[in-house]
Protein backbone atom coordinates (compact mmCIF):
# COMPACT_ATOMS: atom_id res chain seq x y z
CA UNK A 1 0.00 0.00 0.00
CA UNK A 2 1.47 3.50 -1.06
CA UNK A 3 2.01 6.11 1.12
CA UNK A 4 -0.46 8.90 1.07
CA UNK A 5 -0.05 12.48 1.94
CA UNK A 6 -2.39 15.36 2.12
CA UNK A 7 -1.35 18.72 2.22
CA UNK A 8 -4.19 20.18 4.07
CA UNK A 9 -5.56 20.71 7.49
CA UNK A 10 -8.61 20.31 6.54
CA UNK A 11 -10.54 17.72 8.89
CA UNK A 12 -13.34 17.17 6.34
CA UNK A 13 -10.78 16.54 3.23
CA UNK A 14 -9.18 13.91 5.65
CA UNK A 15 -12.52 12.34 6.72
CA UNK A 16 -13.74 12.37 3.26
CA UNK A 17 -10.40 10.06 2.13
CA UNK A 18 -11.02 8.54 5.30
CA UNK A 19 -14.20 7.12 4.44
CA UNK A 20 -13.13 6.12 1.17
CA UNK A 21 -11.01 3.75 2.53
CA UNK A 22 -7.71 5.80 2.38
CA UNK A 23 -5.13 6.09 5.29
CA UNK A 24 -3.89 9.40 4.84
CA UNK A 25 -1.40 11.28 6.58
CA UNK A 26 -1.28 15.78 7.37
CA UNK A 27 1.69 17.75 6.44
CA UNK A 28 -0.03 21.17 6.01
CA UNK A 29 1.85 23.11 3.01
CA UNK A 30 2.47 26.70 4.76
CA UNK A 31 1.85 28.16 1.32
CA UNK A 32 1.32 31.78 1.40
CA UNK A 33 -2.22 31.93 -0.32
CA UNK A 34 -2.64 35.81 -0.69
CA UNK A 35 -0.35 36.89 -3.04
CA UNK A 36 -0.74 34.53 -5.19
CA UNK A 37 -2.83 35.72 -8.67
CA UNK A 38 -4.42 34.00 -11.76
CA UNK A 39 -7.21 34.82 -15.02
CA UNK A 40 -9.96 33.24 -13.36
CA UNK A 41 -11.14 31.40 -9.73
CA UNK A 42 -10.92 28.20 -11.38
CA UNK A 43 -7.38 29.41 -12.56
CA UNK A 44 -6.59 30.37 -8.80
CA UNK A 45 -7.81 27.20 -6.88
CA UNK A 46 -5.84 25.20 -9.74
CA UNK A 47 -3.03 27.31 -8.64
CA UNK A 48 -3.04 27.13 -5.24
CA UNK A 49 -3.44 23.23 -4.96
CA UNK A 50 -0.22 22.49 -7.41
CA UNK A 51 1.58 25.03 -4.76
CA UNK A 52 0.57 23.23 -2.12
CA UNK A 53 1.11 19.51 -3.37
CA UNK A 54 4.17 20.64 -4.67
CA UNK A 55 5.28 22.54 -1.57
CA UNK A 56 4.65 19.19 0.44
CA UNK A 57 6.16 16.67 -2.09
CA UNK A 58 9.27 18.02 -1.20
CA UNK A 59 9.05 17.52 2.52
CA UNK A 60 7.42 14.03 2.34
CA UNK A 61 9.20 11.97 -0.64
CA UNK A 62 7.90 9.34 -2.65
CA UNK A 63 4.65 9.62 -1.11
CA UNK A 64 1.33 10.07 -3.32
CA UNK A 65 0.71 13.55 -2.39
CA UNK A 66 -2.87 14.93 -2.57
CA UNK A 67 -3.07 19.57 -2.48
CA UNK A 68 -6.75 21.06 -2.85
CA UNK A 69 -7.48 24.16 -2.44
CA UNK A 70 -11.26 25.57 -2.44
CA UNK A 71 -13.11 29.24 -3.35
CA UNK A 72 -16.33 29.86 -3.99
CA UNK A 73 -17.08 32.21 -7.60
CA UNK A 74 -20.18 34.58 -6.58
CA UNK A 75 -21.13 36.87 -9.09
CA UNK A 76 -17.06 36.32 -11.01
CA UNK A 77 -15.56 36.66 -7.41
CA UNK A 78 -13.68 33.87 -5.42
CA UNK A 79 -14.73 34.00 -1.64
CA UNK A 80 -12.35 32.09 0.72
CA UNK A 81 -12.61 32.59 4.36
CA UNK A 82 -14.35 35.37 5.14
CA UNK A 83 -12.13 37.61 7.16
CA UNK A 84 -14.59 38.76 9.53
CA UNK A 85 -18.02 38.31 10.64
CA UNK A 86 -19.38 41.30 8.76
CA UNK A 87 -17.80 40.05 5.77
CA UNK A 88 -19.67 36.43 6.27
CA UNK A 89 -22.94 38.18 6.88
CA UNK A 90 -22.39 40.30 3.80
CA UNK A 91 -21.92 37.75 1.77
CA UNK A 92 -24.77 35.78 3.02
CA UNK A 93 -26.88 38.97 2.26
CA UNK A 94 -25.88 39.03 -1.07
CA UNK A 95 -26.32 35.79 -2.21
CA UNK A 96 -29.85 34.94 -0.80
CA UNK A 97 -31.82 33.27 -3.51
CA UNK A 98 -29.00 33.13 -5.73
CA UNK A 99 -26.27 30.20 -6.77
CA UNK A 100 -22.44 30.21 -6.56
CA UNK A 101 -20.05 27.60 -7.96
CA UNK A 102 -17.73 25.75 -5.62
CA UNK A 103 -14.91 25.33 -7.11
CA UNK A 104 -11.99 23.11 -5.96
CA UNK A 105 -8.61 22.61 -7.31
CA UNK A 106 -6.78 19.13 -6.90
CA UNK A 107 -3.22 17.92 -7.39
CA UNK A 108 -1.85 14.86 -7.13
CA UNK A 109 1.84 14.21 -7.54
CA UNK A 110 3.31 10.97 -7.34
CA UNK A 111 6.65 11.73 -5.02
CA UNK A 112 8.38 8.22 -6.74
CA UNK A 113 7.82 8.98 -10.31
CA UNK A 114 7.65 13.34 -9.85
CA UNK A 115 4.47 13.01 -12.28
CA UNK A 116 1.59 15.24 -11.25
CA UNK A 117 -2.13 14.99 -12.33
CA UNK A 118 -4.55 18.32 -11.79
CA UNK A 119 -7.50 19.42 -12.27
CA UNK A 120 -10.70 21.63 -10.97
CA UNK A 121 -14.40 20.59 -9.74
CA UNK A 122 -16.90 22.57 -10.33
CA UNK A 123 -20.32 22.15 -8.21
CA UNK A 124 -23.34 25.05 -8.63
CA UNK A 125 -24.87 25.73 -5.21
CA UNK A 126 -28.33 27.09 -4.81
CA UNK A 127 -28.66 29.01 -1.74
CA UNK A 128 -32.12 29.30 0.28
CA UNK A 129 -33.46 32.77 1.41
CA UNK A 130 -32.15 33.09 5.20
CA UNK A 131 -33.94 35.87 7.13
CA UNK A 132 -30.66 38.36 8.48
CA UNK A 133 -31.52 37.07 12.03
CA UNK A 134 -30.72 33.57 10.84
CA UNK A 135 -27.32 34.71 8.95
CA UNK A 136 -26.34 36.31 11.97
CA UNK A 137 -27.21 33.47 14.33
CA UNK A 138 -25.25 31.06 11.67
CA UNK A 139 -22.31 33.65 11.66
CA UNK A 140 -22.27 33.85 15.56
CA UNK A 141 -22.09 30.38 15.46
CA UNK A 142 -18.26 30.27 14.27
CA UNK A 143 -18.92 28.06 11.78
CA UNK A 144 -18.40 29.84 8.76
CA UNK A 145 -15.44 31.56 9.93
CA UNK A 146 -13.44 28.63 8.72
CA UNK A 147 -14.54 27.22 5.68
CA UNK A 148 -14.69 29.08 1.96
CA UNK A 149 -17.72 31.28 0.64
CA UNK A 150 -18.87 31.05 4.57
CA UNK A 151 -20.65 28.00 4.24
CA UNK A 152 -20.60 24.14 4.78
CA UNK A 153 -23.38 21.52 3.77
CA UNK A 154 -21.98 19.30 6.29
CA UNK A 155 -22.98 21.24 9.43
CA UNK A 156 -25.05 24.24 10.20
CA UNK A 157 -24.86 25.34 6.86
CA UNK A 158 -27.26 23.01 5.56
CA UNK A 159 -30.22 24.38 6.91
CA UNK A 160 -29.45 27.76 3.83
CA UNK A 161 -28.25 25.57 0.90
CA UNK A 162 -31.24 24.63 -1.12
CA UNK A 163 -29.35 22.31 -3.31
CA UNK A 164 -26.71 21.54 -5.38
CA UNK A 165 -25.55 20.36 -9.24
CA UNK A 166 -22.93 18.28 -9.07
CA UNK A 167 -20.37 16.62 -6.84
CA UNK A 168 -21.37 17.09 -3.22
CA UNK A 169 -17.73 16.18 -1.92
CA UNK A 170 -16.06 18.89 -4.11
CA UNK A 171 -18.41 21.12 -2.19
CA UNK A 172 -16.55 19.78 1.46
CA UNK A 173 -13.28 20.34 -0.58
CA UNK A 174 -12.16 17.11 -2.27
CA UNK A 175 -13.90 15.01 -4.91
CA UNK A 176 -13.23 11.21 -4.61
CA UNK A 177 -14.02 10.98 -8.44
CA UNK A 178 -12.29 13.36 -9.85
CA UNK A 179 -9.40 11.97 -7.45
CA UNK A 180 -9.83 8.85 -8.97
CA UNK A 181 -9.44 10.19 -12.17
CA UNK A 182 -6.10 11.94 -11.69
CA UNK A 183 -4.67 8.70 -9.59
CA UNK A 184 -5.30 6.61 -13.12
CA UNK A 185 -4.00 9.73 -15.26
CA UNK A 186 -0.36 8.91 -13.27
CA UNK A 187 -0.90 5.57 -13.32
CA UNK A 188 -1.93 4.87 -9.94
CA UNK A 189 -4.64 2.46 -8.83
CA UNK A 190 -6.93 3.75 -6.49
CA UNK A 191 -7.68 0.17 -5.23
CA UNK A 192 -4.30 -0.08 -3.50
CA UNK A 193 -4.21 3.07 -1.62
CA UNK A 194 -7.34 1.31 0.29
CA UNK A 195 -6.47 0.56 3.68
CA UNK A 196 -9.64 -1.31 4.50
Amino acid sequence: MRRVVLGSASKTRRGILERAGVGVEVFVSGVDEDGVEAGSVAELVEVLAVSKARAVVKEVGDAVVIGCDSLLEFEGRGLGKPKSDEEAVGWWLERRGKSGVLRTGHCVIDGATGREATAVGSTVVRFAEPTEAEIRAYVASGEPSAVAGAFTIDGIGAWFVEGMDGDSNNVLGLSVVLLGGLLRELGIDHTELWSR
